[in-house]
């Protein structure tokens, strides 16, 4: 099934299920006997049904409510379908008293209920369906040609995305007369070389279905004979478009008479949108810093007790690269052997609230790429660079997903850049609630207050390709030299 069916089969679902949540909404309202009240009452409420209908197929096309979007995480869905009833429901109200148009708010009450709970249950029975289908094998074998950064980067785009309905299962690196094909790319203990005719036959009697060229660099003829093999053996062939320069930019696939010209949009929010973003941070901040003072004085008061001092600052790299002094409760990041006081403030991030202090200074804002110390942003590389391009804020994409200062700046990148490329109101707010989710479930669970754990690395997710391709059964195979990556 492709992706596209997959979104598709949803969005229906989510329709049906309108239907049926509005329904119920009134059963819960009027109760199952019918009268000339419930008659009256199913009428009006018809306008709304057309209504959610349109609203609701719009946003799930602009906003991929689809619940896969940058891959499957059960608190983001929870926090864009959130948003996205609120909105629906916020309309319809607003459209019934402009409109004057009767209908009984109780009723809605239980219909956006209803409706929240009903989208987020789709969503799970969907995830569990293809999780299933995944682990039953009935799924597309992928082979990833290429090594470094871009083959990489795939692999962990596939193995987050179950809707995808794919696995990888190995890896070809281009050589100089041959191809070495491994379980990771360069991974010098399970690198063999082969010829580009044992590759195809390989790749025929494990039943592999696709094909991908993720190449750093052009084409060699022996990665264009063997995509040729492939076709010719019915094998899909996709590839990954060279120069890889897609990062803060928006593809569009153009075909000029069997010519594909791929065209790079620039995806850079508008002035508005960051003077909005700057007016929100201020209200935001002012708010929480409020709520806030109450909870970090006796923290405050303790710190300043045993180590002398409440705060530290530390220097961090901003906006284009902008040094300032960012604050701090006086705690070591992850502080192993400390005491349990100092653990439990690092693991539900007290530690950083002072620096609501840096977004109402403007050196921060409340969502956007953590700021990194200088030592760092120097041996930042290009790719990396482009963090800097907004301000940096007290959570971000890469901190929901577990990654916190230890973890390298290459793996933070990666969902920081995926941030950038969406840039809404709407994102900030979804990243606010998972935040949110985020702490309340290292609230829940004492045992990671106690003992707390380094959250895995996205390569660390990835499910282990395993021995589907091997080399041991290839006649006249020999070990190639391992090369770094």
């Amino acid at each position: 099934m492709k992706v596209r069916r997959i979104h598709n089969w949803i969005l229906l679902a989510d329709l049906v299920w309108v239907v049926a949540a509005l329904a119920w909404a009134e059963a819960l309202r009027y109760g199952l006997h019918w009268d000339q009240a419930t008659g009256l009452s199913v009428r009006n409420s018809l306008p709304f049904l057309v209504a959610t209908w349109i609203i609701w197929t719009v946003l799930s096309r602009a906003m991929q409510l689809d619940g896969f979007r940058g891959g499957w995480r059960f608190p983001a869905v929870v926090a864009h379908l959130c948003f996205g009833v609120l909105f629906v429901m916020a309309i319809l109200l607003a459209g019934a008293y402009l409109t004057r148009h009767y209908v009984s708010r109780l009723a809605l009450t239980y219909f956006g209920i209803t409706l929240f709970l009903g989208l987020l249950a789709l969503r799970w029975v969907a995830w569990r369906w293809l999780r299933r289908r995944y682990l039953r094998g009935n799924i597309s074998q992928v082979v990833i040609v290429g090594s470094g950064r871009v083959a990489r980067e795939l692999a962990l785009r596939l193995n987050r995305h179950p809707e995808m309905l794919c696995k990888v299962v190995g890896f070809l690196c281009p050589g100089n007369e041959a191809f070495e094909l491994g379980n990771h790319p360069r991974e010098s203990s399970s690198v063999r070389s082969v010829s580009t005719l044992s590759v195809v036959d390989l790749l025929r009697r494990h039943q592999i279905d696709e094909l991908i060229l993720a190449l750093s660099g052009p084409a060699v003829p022996e990665v264009l004979n063997l995509a040729a093999r492939c076709r010719d053996q019915g094998i899909a062939v996709s590839l990954v478009p060279q120069p890889y320069e897609l990062y803060l930019s928006k593809p569009n696939l153009l075909d000029l008479d069997g010519l594909p010209l791929l065209q790079l949009r620039d995806v850079s929010a508008t002035t508005s949108f960051f003077r909005w973003k700057r007016i929100v941070d201020i209200i935001g901040a002012s708010f929480l810093a409020v709520a806030a003072i109450p909870l970090l004085a006796p923290f405050a008061i303790v710190l300043r007790w045993k180590r002398g001092a409440s705060f530290r600052w530390e220097k961090r790299c901003g906006w284009q690269g902008r040094e300032f002094f960012m604050l701090r409760l006086n705690v070591d990041r992850d502080p192993k052997g400390r005491s349990h006081f100092d653990r439990i403030m690092w693991q539900l991030s007290l530690t950083e609230v002072p620096q609501l202090w840096n977004v109402l200074r403007g050196d921060m804002s409340l969502v956007g790429p953590r700021p990194e110390s200088p030592a760092r942003v120097r041996r930042y590389s290009e790719w990396q660079n482009q963090r800097l391009s907004v301000r940096p804020g007290m959570t971000g994409l890469a901190q929901v997903h577990g990654l916190r200062e230890q973890h390298s700046s290459e793996e933070k990148t990666r969902f920081d850049l995926r941030y950038l490329l969406h840039p809404s109101p709407t994102a900030d707010l979804s990243l606010v609630i998972q935040t949110l989710w985020t702490l309340v479930v290292r609230l829940i669970r004492y045992r990671d207050l106690v003992e707390p754990e380094l959250a895995l690395s996205p390569e660390a997710e990835m499910p282990a390709s395993g021995d589907k391709i091997t080399l041991e059964n290839l006649h006249h195979a020999h070990r190639a030299q391992s090369s770094a990556n």
